[in-house]
């Protein structure tokens, strides 16, 4: 694998990055669905939920204005949800499916479902303190900028760029492109969780990507052939050991 040239620029994914949920989308889903009396077991809806969510066109509005992009991304997800409940075959069971989605769009808003991984505050700090620029580039919406000020990482980026803003959606090299401005791409590292989105979408915008696997081996996956030649690792002090090398 040929080293990584030292980066003038750092961007990082953030669902699964930068932070997870502390319960699965499964259980959260029917947890609030129980409360309208609908029981439906989590695994299932966990299992659904993934179709719902792979089937989904990218959640991504390059025409509409900030308002409208607003309902928008209401609309965007909850089609997944339905879709979710469609497949766990209990859609018909809600009274009111726009009813009982209000509720749980605003939920993920909180910091309530979050957890923030327990590296990423000493590395950024750390990055920060050597002055390298930080940017997040996500598939998520506008109620990511909320999410990362309660988590208190907004004094660590310096700016943020979501799909449903930019008009693509990762892996498409646009929203990289778009982010990084105005530094070269190969001297930007991308950090990310998925395969698809993060690595090969920073890898064909020109960017180095840094495969994150988080609580998974770092091991080649078989049906990967690629893998050897992308540096992969368990958390970001891993990167940062990756940082330091290029620094000898």
């Amino acid at each position: 694998m040929r080293p990584l040239e030292p980066p003038q620029l750092i961007t990082l994914d953030a669902v699964g990055t930068l932070f997870g949920l502390r319960e699965s989308v499964g259980t959260t889903y029917g947890r609030f669905a129980a409360a309208v009396g609908v029981q439906v077991d989590p695994a299932a809806l966990d299992v659904a939920f993934f179709q719902a969510f792979k089937a989904a066109p990218p959640c991504a509005f390059p025409y509409l204005e900030a308002p409208q992009r607003s309902e928008a991304e209401f609309k965007w997800w909850q089609a997944v949800a339905a879709d979710t409940f469609r497949r766990a075959g209990v859609l018909d069971q809600f009274a009111n499916f726009d009813t009982f989605f209000a509720p749980v769009f605003a939920y993920y808003a909180t910091a309530e479902p979050w957890v923030l991984y327990g590296d990423v505050l000493p590395v950024l700090t750390d990055w920060q303190a050597q002055g390298i620029p930080l940017r997040v580039v996500s598939n998520f919406d506008s109620r990511l900028y909320g999410i990362l000020e309660t988590l208190g990482l907004v004094p660590f980026f310096k700016g943020v760029w979501i799909s449903s803003e930019v008009g693509a959606a990762k892996p498409d090299r646009l929203i990289f492109e778009r982010a990084v401005t105005p530094y070269p791409t190969s001297q930007v590292w991308h950090i990310g969780d998925s395969w698809e989105e993060d690595v090969l979408g920073a890898q064909g915008a020109g960017l180095q990507a840094i495969w994150l696997r988080r609580d998974r081996p770092l091991l080649p996956d078989p049906t990967l052939n690629a893998t050897l030649a992308v540096p992969q690792i368990a958390d970001l002090t891993g990167a940062q050991v990756i940082l330091r090398g290029t620094a000898s």
